[in-house]
């Protein structure tokens, strides 16, 4: 299942190579809202994976971003006791001008595997 969200670009941290063949990247967004009169701020931090980790590259700190998103969790057990992670893991994200719907296309990236950016373009006739 995937989500979304929209929020301000406010952290963006190095790539950690986790193991020979894994690596992650965080990143974190400001989300307000105002409820009932009072606003209320909220920092979200998604974690990319393998070849996304350079997602958040084509970005600068500040910019209004919509972030997609699937929720993963795990579950170990250490010393008898269950342990519980969740990750918000993002695989992609587009530009968001205020005041604007997002716009799919010209300020969105997907990557390949090799981290080279694609367009979005669909150039099926129909």
């Amino acid at each position: 299942m995937s989500f979304e969200i929209t929020g301000k670009l406010v952290a963006r941290y190095n790539i950690v190579q986790r193991t020979e063949t894994f690596k992650t990247r965080e990143f974190v967004i400001e989300k307000s809202e105002d409820i009932g009169g009072r606003v209320i701020t909220n920092y979200i931090k998604f974690q990319c994976v393998q070849d996304k980790t350079a997602i958040p590259d084509r970005f600068n700190i500040g910019d209004e971003v919509k972030v997609m998103f699937n929720i993963k969790g795990t579950k170990w057990t250490k010393d008898g006791k269950e342990n519980y992670i969740t990750n918000l893991d993002a695989w992609r994200m587009e530009h968001v001008k205020l005041g604007e719907q997002p716009v799919a296309g010209d300020n969105s990236y997907e990557f390949t595997s090799d981290n080279t950016p694609t367009d979005n373009v669909d150039d099926l006739p129909f």
